[in-house]
């Protein structure tokens, strides 16, 4: 098993999170007031935009974790 230099677990992490902050943007949630720009009621208002943006930062963080850290 190959040892993994320091922040790599961090960078990780970070990652999964900004990937599941994406997959959540998408989920329909009852009770919500204005429809998201394709046209349900999503999670969040700026469903596209958003969900672009975390998958976005998330293949930045994943391109530096695998550059830098590996």
């Amino acid at each position: 098993m190959t040892k993994r230099k320091k922040g790599y677990w961090l960078l990780l992490s970070l990652t999964i999170l900004l990937t599941l902050a994406a997959l959540s943007t998408l989920l329909p949630t009852p009770g919500i007031h204005k429809a998201c720009l394709l046209g349900y009621m999503a999670h969040c208002s700026f469903t596209p935009i958003s969900t672009i943006l975390c998958l976005l930062l998330a293949a930045v963080v994943c391109f530096t974790r695998k550059r830098l850290l590996r």
